[in-house]
């Protein structure tokens, strides 16, 4: 059974920080790049940053500087070190798994809320 558990949200200050993590489970791990996205109420789903099998990164303009992604392949788990959090960073935070090769192989977590706020 495949299962993508975020954990590590929830209420800072701006200019705050924030360690989300995925744990992955019921497939190769290494065999996936792993992706962070966000979702605020009333706008669409965006990517925040993606850690390739490989271990390369790319982010959204908006978080370059202040977010790190980073992936545990020992430990089946990814993260995103977010620095500097701004009110706009205030959104659902969802972690997903897409195969290398065959990219219809595709999970989703259920999500964690980053609430930025003073």
């Amino acid at each position: 059974q495949v299962q993508l558990v975020e954990s590590g949200g929830g209420l800072v200050q701006p200019g705050g920080s924030l360690r989300l993590s995925c744990a992955a489970s019921g497939f190769t791990f290494s065999n996936y790049a792993m992706s962070w996205y966000r979702q605020a109420p009333g706008k669409e789903r965006e990517l925040v940053a993606t850690i390739t099998s490989g271990g390369s990164t790319n982010y959204a303009d908006s978080v370059k500087g202040r977010f790190t992604i980073a992936r545990d392949n020992a430990k089946n788990t990814v993260f995103l070190q977010m620095n500097n959090l701004k009110p706009e960073d205030t959104a659902m935070y969802y972690c997903n798994a897409k195969h290398v090769v065959f990219s219809l192989l595709e999970y989703w977590g259920q999500g964690t809320q980053v609430t930025v706020s003073s």
